[in-house]
């Protein structure tokens, strides 16, 4: 297996901020704008966290056709006609919030953005990792994480304030969020021009021409993956690192909508995109340049404990805010700003462990497998999470999370890493 030649980091930075940056954004529309403007229109928690749940599953099975993206053309050419696509179903969202049955048709839509969101998301990290060598991309997963999140800071953030002012202004939600979507289709239309043009041409990215048949190179790329040694500790992790995370970022955004006579905080829109949106993801984005700067200069191995903790001892703060409801903007800012913080921290060591495990001839499809995973540890505790919320309110919820954490902490206790991986040599 050929390792990338060191690239120079001015022309890294032409690329990796913006491609990570398109990646994020079609995944926070559909997993947590979604969960805003359907709150708006007044979905209930149970069905939220249900549906939404279930637009995570085209992350769960690109496994089934990440090959194809090894196996027929490149990477960059699959990245950029993607994003274009991805437009088209963001326009398309626009078209169909004003009608009335927008709920079936924009799950309809968000269903062809995510299979579209998720095959990019497959040609974009085999990109990233034909494009540089491990040790850059450990050095660059604290940037690669930091523009992700800046996508959702424009989703949460920008995006949710302005479908809130949208609505103060005419008085009209479904209006509202058809502009914003008519808005965000157009910028991301310009992100695929632009990186038809900006991404760079690595010599190792080329179709995988050394199986003789499509066939059996498909199924050599899933059993390569199974034999690996350990196979059961590395899916245990991938599976249940997030898996209290899974239940609390569904019911993050209806807990500070909802009123506070039925336990949430009464937030109104705008408020959510500046307190979670804005100062919540600008925490989760230190966090994540903070993770990756450690791991880069200790180690995968080392860090991977303090990492787990500070990622999960501040759901506590959910506690808090459900028991004790405060009025303060100010200091439930603060709040959410600390849980968020551990979060992009403790997750920057998820991210690598999925580089660690998806080493091998066909790391593209490799990582794509791992990234299903992920999203399976998302989806199946997040579609009952509104239902266990419905039924226990929001103190004993959050209560339940931090117990939902133990399973996180076992998984994280039966891996294996090497000492040297991630660390700048």
């Amino acid at each position: 297996m050929t390792t990338p030649a060191p690239v120079r980091a001015s022309a890294a930075w032409r690329w990796i901020p913006t491609l990570y940056f398109a990646e994020g954004i079609p995944y926070v529309i559909v997993m947590t704008v979604s969960v805003v403007m359907y709150k708006n229109l007044h979905i209930s928690n149970t069905d939220i966290a249900l549906y939404t749940s279930w637009l995570y599953l085209p992350w769960v099975i690109k496994p089934l056709w990440s090959p194809l993206v090894d196996l027929l053309g490149t990477k960059r050419r699959w990245t950029y006609l993607l994003q274009l696509v991805i437009g088209a179903a963001l326009a398309c969202v626009a078209l169909t919030v004003p009608t009335t049955h927008f709920f079936q048709m924009t799950l309809a839509v968000f269903w062809l953005m995510a299979f579209s969101s998720a095959t990019h998301d497959i040609a974009a990290d085999g990109f990233y990792m034909l494009a540089m060598p491990p040790h850059q991309q450990a050095a660059f997963v604290g940037v690669r994480s930091t523009f992700y999140r800046m996508a959702t800071l424009t989703g949460q953030g920008g995006l949710v304030y302005l479908a809130g002012a949208l609505q103060e202004r005419y008085g009209s939600v479904t209006k509202a969020w058809s502009i914003v979507f008519w808005i965000i289709a157009g910028v991301f239309v310009v992100a695929g021009l632009y990186h038809s043009w900006a991404l760079p041409r690595p010599e190792t990215d080329r179709p995988d021409t050394t199986n003789r048949s499509f066939l059996s190179g498909f199924a050599a790329v899933f059993v390569e993956f199974f034999r690996r040694k350990e196979i059961g500790r590395i899916l245990a992790f991938l599976l249940l690192y997030r898996f209290a995370e899974a239940q609390l970022l569904k019911l993050v955004t209806p807990f500070l909508l909802d009123a506070r006579d039925v336990g949430g905080l009464g937030l109104t829109t705008k408020q959510v995109g500046i307190v979670y949106g804005t100062a919540g993801v600008i925490a989760l984005t230190v966090g994540g340049i903070v993770g990756g700067i450690i791991i880069s200069r200790y180690g995968l191995k080392r860090m991977l404990w303090p990492m787990i903790i500070i990622m999960h001892v501040p759901n506590l703060v959910f506690v808090l805010l459900a028991f004790t409801q405060p009025q303060n903007l100010w200091l439930i800012g603060a709040a959410l700003s600390v849980e968020q913080f551990g979060y992009g921290f403790g997750f920057t060591a998820y991210m690598m462990y999925m580089i660690l495990a998806a080493e091998g001839h066909h790391k593209t499809a490799h990582y794509a497998i791992c990234t299903g995973f992920m999203a399976l540890g998302m989806m199946l505790p997040g579609m009952a999470a509104g239902w266990i919320e419905d039924h226990l309110g929001y103190q004993k919820f959050f209560l339940y999370v931090c117990a939902a954490t133990i399973p996180s902490f076992i998984a994280a206790s039966l891996v294996r890493i090497d000492p040297a991986f991630g660390r700048k040599a």
